[in-house]
């Protein structure tokens, strides 16, 4: 049996899965997926995924503890509470930030490749801009929980000398394939395209920021077979080390991205504009956009998708996919 080789937490996540699925498609099966199940059906992501072994969370830390598994390569840290809106701020701290350090130390203890992700959220209201330049970190001001929570060990890494050892990744708005278990955390495009399918029509925040009219909010939309494409180019250049920005580097408006799904289901276009939830306006995000020339300092030259190709790409997942997930 060959020994494994690359460990993916959250590989039954949105990410991770999508992740572990290409590199599969690489030849690469020697592969330990972590995560914790609980209820739901993200089981679901892992049944055409080829894997050595299945861990829950919690035992993979005692197991590495206890001195199990130092023969890995790499360490592809995905796993993490992603819910913006939880309010329980230690369990963020244990499962955020502490986990990260006991995985991050356990990494860079034996020599072993570390890449994680951290969140465009940990920028906050954009007003410091969306630079990964590592000394503007001290400065960054998140605006919810989460995004304190993944700028904690951003910030515990940076005072203690230890970006230049890691790989850490600031995924921007991502969307795409094997989302499905991610509720309220979906991405918008799965939620527009049931209510589309639903109702004929999508409803969209109205905007209270004098810059900004209804719906033309703006967000770094990102598809999923990108976000794992960058993380496959840190992982196959283990010399390069640092934050990057995962974004497209081009802003585009909830409009922009539900006039896409209406075309690709071949539906006219019906939009309503509804008020925003009092607590969410507290802490809304009105722009956001990647800087991604470290990326492409670093020698990431990919071409990205474009918006309405990948909105039309996802939609067709979900068309042939939706029963099977939701049944």
């Amino acid at each position: 049996m060959k020994k494994p080789k690359i460990v993916v937490t959250g590989g039954a996540g949105f990410i991770g899965s999508n992740l572990v699925k290409a590199l599969n498609q690489k030849g690469e099966d020697r592969i330990i997926i972590v995560d914790h199940l609980k209820e739901g059906i993200k089981w679901k992501n892992l049944l055409d995924l080829k894997f050595l072994d299945y861990i829950d969370k919690y035992e993979f830390l005692e197991k590495i503890e206890e001195g199990h598994f130092k023969e890995i390569s790499a360490i592809i840290h995905l796993g993490a509470c992603s819910d913006t809106t939880i309010k329980n701020l230690h369990y963020l701290y244990l499962n955020n930030y502490k986990y990260s350090q006991r995985l991050a130390l356990f990494a860079l203890e034996n020599e072993i490749t570390f890449i994680y992700a951290s969140s465009a959220a940990t920028y906050g209201d954009g007003s410091l801009g969306f630079s990964d330049e590592e000394t503007l970190l001290p400065k960054l001001k998140p605006l919810n929980p989460y995004g304190f929570s993944k700028h904690l060990f951003d910030l515990w890494l940076y005072h203690n000398g230890l970006l230049n050892k890691v790989v850490g990744l600031k995924y921007f708005n991502v969307f795409g394939e094997r989302e499905f278990h991610k509720g309220e955390m979906r991405s918008v495009v799965i939620k527009a395209y049931e209510q589309i399918k639903k109702e004929g029509k999508v409803k969209l925040f109205k905007s209270y920021h004098p810059n900004y009219k209804d719906g033309e909010q703006l967000r770094d939309f990102i598809y999923v077979k990108d976000a794992v494409e960058v993380t496959l180019f840190f992982l196959e250049n283990p010399h390069i080390k640092g934050i990057f920005n995962v974004g497209t580097g081009k802003a585009k408006s909830f409009k922009d991205l539900v006039l896409a799904i209406f075309s690709a289901l071949n539906i006219p276009p019906h939009i309503e504009y509804v008020e925003m939830p009092e607590e969410l306006k507290k802490q809304y995000q009105y722009f956001t956009q990647a800087d991604i020339t470290k990326l492409k300092k670093a020698g990431y030259n990919k071409p990205m998708w474009e918006l309405e190709e990948a909105v039309k790409n996802y939609v067709t997942y979900l068309e042939k996919n939706y029963t099977f997930f939701y049944g």
